[in-house]
């Protein structure tokens, strides 16, 4: 390798790429690992909750309300919050329950009866594999060293690419193919930086499609996409749209695009409500997903909410109905997404391996395998290159003297607030602190 002058960004940069690796490498295994898992959801759960789910067609299916019943005689304390029939002629139907107890699911065979069992939210094992990935199970704390994590993955990306392009343009080995025959220690660095390059693309996507469902930077991006006009366009609406305060997200689970449509109201209050087979009718005109669930409405101006996400992104619908009538007040599917929201709910069927099936579900299982094993090859060059007594970080001119780079980190800091705020947190640690402590100084290589 050639020497690099004292000016050269390329110092610089291998030692912001070096401390963000050593920083975020845990995280990234955690999520790389609880991914591949999640991206096998429905197998595992098929797997796991058969005697749940299957069901033997048997002629006709009881009406949605006489499967309610049935499970009103077994919770007869319960509030029932949804119901969702099964997608196909050999699925359970789910009833959502709410009691002193908290919120369960219960199965039930839809042509007997029978309730095949119930599920509490937390015994659901892929609930708490995406609540780990999510929020490594420590709530908002969580959730926000998890979008730090995603974002300095980015500012990884960058210097890596950086640090990886090749300066001998005719040289490919060490570049796209790791070089066997030049040592050892050569041989570890390939081991890292190859498999890196290969992952970039996909890594890059992964992180990107998964921000929009942070709580900071994909709660402000998800209304900057409401707020610009790119939200919900008026043929949505059964008449005006609603001033509402309160979001769908509020009252069900539905897609993304639709988590901050505003939520209308049942006019008729006091008539009798329809019931919930003509809802189910309704939803059989309408041509929803049959993987769609119904959400019950809560109080007297309250609406029913079908919502369907299934693998395929294009196969979306939210719809609002009112409890009386059953008139449709809001009807939002793929097609009335903005771009902005079919490229993220696009992405969101990629991120979790459905929209191409078991395809989609390989490919990003080879991405965060990569992910993997670059950390761990990353981790063992280090301890491999590792000084006694030191961090091993390549000393380097302090950032403010590399201009392109202190602009480009800038910039990240801007797009990515979070990177932002811990950069100032790391530069005003470096000078309140590391600088004025000699043995702290070397033992962290700084300058």
């Amino acid at each position: 390798m050639r020497k690099k002058s004292n000016m050269s960004p390329y110092q610089t940069i291998w030692r912001w790429h070096f401390y963000a690796g050593i920083i975020i490498s845990p995280f990234l295994l955690i999520l790389a690992v609880t991914g591949s898992i999640y991206l096998f959801k429905p197998q595992i759960e098929q797997n796991l909750y058969k005697e749940y789910y299957e069901v033997k067609a048997q002629g006709e299916k009881l009406p949605a309300s006489e499967q309610i019943e049935e499970v009103k005689t077994l919770h007869p304390d319960a509030q029932i919050t949804k119901y969702r029939p099964g997608e196909s002629p050999e699925r359970s139907s789910e009833i959502g329950i709410s009691t002193e107890d908290g919120s369960a699911t219960v199965f039930l065979d839809p042509y007997t009866g029978k309730s095949l069992g119930e599920l509490k939210p937390e015994d659901r094992i892929m609930d708490k594999i995406v609540e780990f990935h999510g929020e490594l199970m420590a709530g908002t704390l969580g959730d926000r060293i998890v979008e730090l994590v995603a974002s300095w993955a980015i500012v990884l990306i960058v210097t890596g690419l950086f640090l990886w392009f090749p300066r001998k343009k005719d040289k490919l080995s060490g570049v796209f193919f790791p070089r066997f025959g030049k040592g050892k220690s050569i041989l570890r660095r390939d081991l890292h930086a190859v498999p890196a390059f290969w992952i970039t693309s996909g890594m890059l996507f992964l992180i990107m499609t998964g921000l929009p469902w942070s709580g900071l930077w994909g709660t402000n991006f998800q209304n900057l996409m409401t707020n610009s006009g790119a939200g919900y366009p008026p043929s949505i609406w059964t008449g005006d749209a609603p001033q509402s305060v309160l979001k769908t997200k509020e009252i069900a689970d539905v897609p993304w695009a639709a988590e901050n449509l505003e939520v209308p109201v049942s006019a008729l209050e006091g008539y009798t409500p329809v019931s919930i087979n003509d809802v189910v009718n309704i939803a059989e005109r309408e041509g929803i997903d049959p993987s769609y669930t119904v959400y019950i409405p809560e109080d007297e101006k309250g609406v029913y909410t079908l919502s369907a996400f299934p693998a395929k992104a294009q196969n979306e619908v939210t719809m609002h109905l009112d409890q009386y009538s059953g008139a449709v007040l809001a009807d939002y599917r793929f097609d009335h997404y903005g771009i902005g929201g079919k490229i993220v709910a696009m992405g969101i069927t990629l991120h979790t391996g459905t929209q191409f099936g078991f395809i989609n579900q390989l490919i990003s299982l080879f991405i965060c395998l990569g992910i993997i094993i670059v950390v761990l090859s990353g981790f063992y060059l280090w301890l491999k290159r590792k000084p006694k007594k030191e961090m091993g970080a390549p000393k380097a001119p302090s950032i403010f003297k590399m201009k392109l780079f202190l602009l480009l980190m800038i910039i990240l800091g801007i797009l990515f607030p979070l990177v932002g705020v811990s950069l100032i947190v790391i530069l005003l640690l470096d000078w309140l602190v590391i600088k004025r402590i000699p043995a702290l100084n070397k033992f962290l290589g700084a300058e």
